[in-house]
């Protein structure tokens, strides 16, 4: 069992988008048993490839106790709207009111390369596209809007870890 270290704000890998995986291989097998591994710890109900310094499109979740994984995402389908609160492993010590779609449909692989198709609601739907967006360079933090994002940028400020820091 793996459980890798979380990269924190500042460091350059969550502001990058991440590459495709190509190759299903055993690196990439040996990358979701990490992914899950690191998932699995208390509280955590997802991790992207890049929050542990991993430069690729996959990323794990824990919903309701039902772990699993995903490769080269796409969602689709996104329906509805919630407005809960959401914090991020790579952000700690933060959570603000976070506007997401209440349904999303989630297409890629599983790590063995066979197509794999998530149907999320609720808050499998929060995670599917908070994990996404890490995937893209993107934290939560880039989707708030108006006084919440000046609150959260004064509070990211207050408690910035230094830049690359791993938790």
């Amino acid at each position: 069992m793996t459980v890798r270290a979380i990269r924190l704000f500042g460091d350059p890998v969550l502001r990058t988008e991440s590459d495709p995986i190509v190759d299903f291989d055993a690196a990439v097998r040996e990358l979701v048993r990490d992914l899950e591994d690191t998932v699995r710890e208390p509280g955590r109900a997802g991790v992207a490839a890049p929050q542990i310094g991993v430069n690729l499109r996959a990323f794990s979740y824990n919903v309701d106790g039902v772990v699993g994984h995903l490769i080269n995402p796409v969602l689709s389908d996104f329906a509805g709207q919630q407005d809960d609160e959401e914090a991020c492993l790579s952000v700690p010590q933060l959570g603000f009111a976070t506007p997401r779609a209440m349904s999303v449909t989630a297409t890629g692989f599983d790590q063995h390369g066979k197509p794999l198709v998530i149907h999320g609601t609720g808050l499998l739907a929060r995670a599917l596209q908070h994990e996404s967006d890490h995937l893209d360079g993107r934290l939560y933090i880039d989707t708030l809007k108006g006084d919440t994002r000046r609150q959260a940028l004064r509070e990211l400020r207050r408690t910035q870890v230094s830049p690359g820091q791993r938790s």
